[in-house]
């Protein structure tokens, strides 16, 4: 017997529908790239957002074709999610901390049709332009007195404010397949190019919920929400969508991420719920502390990304009077997957022990499944000692990379996560090692193949390795380990500088070290785990 009720289909455009219809007057606050504050409230976002959507059609945007983003967090960006994929188009958010070459790759890939993207990024824009071919349409999200005089891009360059004064705000949400299309997004392509992961409605519209709720971020309609995480990393871990479902207060921060502006915005729009990577809280926390500041709103912030450093959520807790949500996930998993809220029995542990539960990546949301297994695929036991990779399946969860039709990631219908893992008997998970070997800086991936694939080209290099060595403010940085030819005398510095223009800067290894022989395998393989056990703290004070 079939149950009797209602077949609605979960769509994303039904989360702003929502809080139009019962939070219009909750209010939406940007930092923008022009310098100002600007305010407006969730009605205004959403007659907008209708304005857009009129406008993408007026540009021939088809269902199912892609849009592409390169912005910071701000109100005209959230109009292009909600007008992209709430018109059956896919929203696709462009990392601008990637190498032009990989932008203009992932662009071509994802055979992009608009980019929008905001003036901060206008270079970027036309470097990347005359290496593509699928993107025509170039939008500069701004308004007509702040539009670019000159520019080399060979194609028009549209206004985002013309086109939303010159379109209605009467437009009806399609009913799409819930199981269609929303939004894309690339991993940073850790191992050779990026892939796409490609969201559905109904998965975004699940993951809204199961990540607002109180044992995982926690978010309801007397927050205000500040998503220091960008819009265009894993749609800021979902807050944009998860605000609009609860009704809460948005703070954008627009390009300044610094600990003063940050500390300012928190202050002034009485910011109780923020989330980012440990080196945004780094500057942070250093900003108020060296003033002498308080907190006067914050309550909860949300950490990920990276590990969070137990001395960081002391500081946050037992100075400030913040609570830490240490959390875990990946662009695969849309991305939320783990959240360490602690339960009741491990309130009143003493407090070493508590922080040693808070150091964990926490436990799975509802909706989440996962599990250990060993080298032969054996379920491991949940005993916090034995550990193995880590998989994961659920509704949230890709099953396929975009474009990559003929094969799958999953293991017996779970999705390798690439971590090796432990998880405890109250089911806290806690990341131990990593079984590719990237490095991860500041909360983003950075690809060692990549880099030795760059030292590699220099006349002088014989061998090249490149490890993750851990840093007191990026919680790792690229350390070359480099085998000179014989008789050459290359330097660091000249070897540093033949990475300009070859990788993102930031990708660029902090140091070289020359040795005399790097140690292989039986198979042939270098022993990356003896490099990273000898040069581990390496950027660390003596």
């Amino acid at each position: 017997m079939q149950g009797l009720m209602m077949e609605q289909p979960l769509l994303v455009a039904s989360l702003l529908v929502h809080a139009e219809r019962h939070h219009g007057a909750q209010e939406i606050v940007s930092r923008r790239v022009e310098g100002d504050i600007h305010r407006y409230r969730y009605r205004d976002l959403a007659q907008r957002a209708r304005r857009m959507a009129n406008a993408l059609a007026g540009l021939g945007v088809q269902p199912g074709e892609r849009v592409a983003t390169l912005a910071w967090n701000g109100y005209r960006h959230m109009e292009v999610y909600f007008a992209a994929s709430g018109s059956g188009a896919v929203l696709h958010t462009l990392n601008p901390r990637l190498h032009v070459e990989q932008l203009a790759y992932i662009i071509d890939h994802a055979e992009d049709r608009v980019v929008f993207f905001d003036l901060t990024f206008l270079p970027l824009i036309e470097s990347v332009a005359s290496r593509v071919k699928s993107a025509q349409i170039f939008v500069a999200m701004t308004d007509r007195a702040n539009m670019p005089e000159t520019h080399s891009l060979s194609t028009k360059l549209l206004c985002y404010e013309d086109l939303i004064d010159a379109n209605s705000d009467v437009f009806d949400w399609p009913l799409l397949d819930e199981n269609s299309a929303s939004s894309l997004c690339y991993t940073s392509g850790t191992t050779g190019n990026p892939k796409g992961v490609l969201y559905s409605h109904r998965s975004t519209v699940l993951h809204t919920y199961a990540a607002a709720l109180p044992d995982s971020l926690n978010c309801s309609a007397r927050d205000s929400i500040l998503p220091v995480v960008p819009m265009f990393h894993v749609n800021a871990w979902g807050l944009p969508y998860i605000a609009c479902m609860v009704g809460a207060k948005l703070v954008f921060p627009g390009p300044a991420l610094d600990g003063e502006s940050l500390y300012e915005l928190i202050e002034t729009e009485q910011v109780t719920l923020s989330a980012g990577v440990p080196t945004v809280w780094q500057g942070l926390l250093a900003h108020v502390d060296a003033l002498g500041r308080a907190f006067s709103s914050m309550r909860r912030t949300v950490i990920g990304g990276a590990p969070c450093p137990t001395a960081m959520a002391a500081a946050f807790q037992e100075r400030h009077g913040v609570d830490v949500l240490h959390a875990w996930g990946m662009t695969e998993l849309s991305p939320v997957g783990t959240v360490c809220s602690l339960k009741a029995h491990q309130l009143t542990l003493p407090q070493a022990d508590r922080y040693a539960v808070q150091a964990k990546q926490g436990r799975a949301v509802f909706g989440i499944d996962m599990k250990i297994a060993g080298p032969d695929g054996e379920e491991l036991p949940w005993d916090g000692n034995a550990t193995g990779d880590l998989l994961v399946r659920g509704p949230w969860v890709t099953r396929q990379y975009f474009g990559c039709d003929d094969e799958s990631p999953l293991r017996d219908g779970w999705f390798p996560t690439g971590d090796v893992a432990k998880i405890d008997r109250d089911g806290f998970m806690q990341i131990t090692d990593r079984s590719k070997d990237v490095i991860k800086s500041g909360g983003e991936w950075i690809s060692s193949v990549e880099i030795e694939n760059v030292a590699y080209l220099h006349p002088k290099v014989t061998a090249a390795v490149c490890i993750g060595a851990r840093h007191s403010k990026w919680d790792e940085r690229p350390l070359l380990v480099v085998v000179k030819k014989p008789d050459s005398a290359l330097t660091q510095d000249e070897l540093l500088a033949f990475f300009d223009g070859r990788v993102a800067k930031w990708w660029t290894p902090d140091a070289v070290v020359f040795v005399e022989s790097v140690p292989y395998g039986a198979t042939g393989k270098v022993l990356k785990h003896r490099l990273r056990e000898q040069f581990a703290d390496y950027f660390l004070p003596n």
